[in-house]
């Protein structure tokens, strides 16, 4: 009972969104609006084409939010699978060098360098101990709960760029609050990433704003 609690605590605290996660699916969202709104600096269209334009810059990131929830929820199955199948060739392994090379081979560059062999085969040893979950249980609720968190946040970053055009008649005005937006957005969301991801602040920031801009200019090269 005990390992089946230390499996299913472990999944529910894998399946939470880190702020950075968070951040970086905002910043996706975001970038994908841009590369529909830049086309439309490029078109020139009618209100009604405007809208329509609107509508499939919405539908895309429905789409891409579904995807990457979907992508999100697979990657976990995967890497889950992949975990297990090692734990499995540690329980099997009866040589106590071959378990020590698995660990090292499956824990970072600088944690396998600072453990000893004793600290290795300590390690070997608990995982021994512990009793495999089902691989039905590879996913959890959490793990469903985080899908739909990385959807809505994909999905819903477009709202603020794509308001504009509903209350502004002139679409060429609208275009450029739009992407004011989108560019304030992507700064602000590089500036925080930058804080959990202890980066120059200022600079990440700019970096991001600066490929939004570029995705903007490389659409309208492209004749998008």
């Amino acid at each position: 009972m005990g390992d089946n609690n230390f499996w299913s605590s472990h999944l529910k605290k894998e399946a939470v969104l880190s702020p950075i996660d968070r951040i970086s699916e905002v910043l996706f969202g975001l970038v994908m609006v841009l590369t529909f709104t830049g086309t439309i600096s490029a078109t020139h269209p009618g209100r009604a084409a405007l809208r329509d334009l609107l509508w499939s810059a919405l539908g895309c990131n429905l789409a891409w939010g579904i995807v990457d929830a979907m992508m999100y929820l697979m990657n976990n199955v995967l890497s889950r699978a992949y975990g297990l199948s090692v734990i499995k060739r540690i329980i099997n392994s009866g040589d106590a060098r071959t378990i020590r090379e698995i660990i090292r081979q499956e824990t970072s560059f600088v944690l396998s360098s600072l453990l000893t062999d004793e600290e290795l085969n300590n390690m070997g040893t608990r995982l021994k101990k512990l009793e495999l979950p089902a691989k039905r249980n590879l996913l959890t609720s959490a793990d469903f709960l985080a899908a739909i968190q990385i959807f809505l946040l994909v999905f819903l970053c477009t709202l603020p760029v794509a308001l504009p055009f509903a209350f502004v008649n002139d679409t060429m005005l609208g275009m450029r609050i739009s992407n004011g937006v989108a560019l304030t957005l992507l700064f602000i969301g590089g500036f925080r990433l930058a804080h959990y991801a202890s980066l120059r602040r200022l600079v990440t920031a700019v970096l991001y704003t600066l490929i939004g801009v570029a995705m903007v200019s490389l659409t309208m090269a492209l004749g998008g």
